[in-house]
């Protein structure tokens, strides 16, 4: 019953006319908005009206929020969703944002010592229901393609997360796809291991190396900014990821 009062909603606000300045806001702050045909563009919107009335957001640090922020965040969250069976960030209730690079206290164990220091992040997922965002990092990403992106990447750990596990294996469904997935990550998560600690460079970022999760988190960010690039240097890794996400953003940059 539950599930079926769920989506009549999610119908109806799909149905729902996207209001002109939330338009205007994606086409003036989200880049790759632009690439998406027509009926895209009405897929996201309906995941964006769904995102914005099922999520709570917040403003931290003396940000007031606007429907800018909230717009803007949204549209890049729904970017991992298009063309995917999906519930739409089930375990996620609340989306907190500064207004930029904000301190964290971090704890880490070398042997018997636990160490605390304070950092400056630019987001975080803090368990499994909320996300942490800067917003001028979120701002700056959004209007430019190409880079890193930090909701991607928070937003990457929540589809990780949902299996109850925040291990770099989302969901996937099929055993075999399972099988590939660990042959196919595995592998290139200790060939960056590897080269970061012989020295040598990588085209992938050396975050990724931390964990599994970041390396799926970092990977998302590469494949959805930069998939011309990771698909031309490792194709088995982008095939994955297509898969899992049913999306082609190599195709997107391909010369017409």
């Amino acid at each position: 019953m539950f599930h079926f009062l769920r989506d009549r909603r999610r119908a109806a606000l799909r149905e729902q006319p996207f209001p002109e300045a939330w338009r205007a806001i994606m086409d003036r702050d989200v880049a790759y908005a632009a690439q998406l045909d027509a009926e895209e563009r009405r897929e996201l919107e309906g995941l964006v009206q769904i995102f914005l009335e099922e999520k709570h957001f917040e403003g931290c640090g003396g940000l007031d929020l606007t429907d800018e922020i909230r717009v803007t965040i949204a549209a890049e969250a729904c970017r991992l969703l298009l063309h995917r069976e999906t519930d739409i960030y089930p375990q996620l209730v609340s989306v907190l944002v500064y207004p930029s690079a904000y301190k964290a206290m971090r704890r880490s164990q070398e042997g018997r010592v636990v160490i605390e220091r304070e950092d400056a992040l630019l987001g975080e997922s803090r368990m499994r229901d909320a996300v942490v965002l800067s917003w001028d990092h979120v701002l700056q990403s959004a209007r430019h393609l190409g880079g890193g992106n930090v909701v991607l990447h928070e937003l990457a750990h929540q589809l990780d997360a949902e299996d109850g596990a925040m291990d770099g294996a989302p969901s996937l469904g099929d055993r075999a796809r399972y099988a590939s997935w660990a042959r196919v990550l595995g592998d290139e998560f200790t060939e960056l291991s590897q080269r970061l600690h012989e020295g040598r460079p990588s085209d992938i970022d050396g975050y990724g190396a931390t964990n599994p999760a970041e390396f799926f988190a970092v990977i998302t960010e590469m494949f959805f900014e930069r998939g011309a690039q990771l698909k031309a240097k490792h194709p088995e890794l982008y095939a994955e990821l297509e898969a899992f996400y049913h999306q082609d953003p190599a195709a997107r940059h391909a010369p017409t």
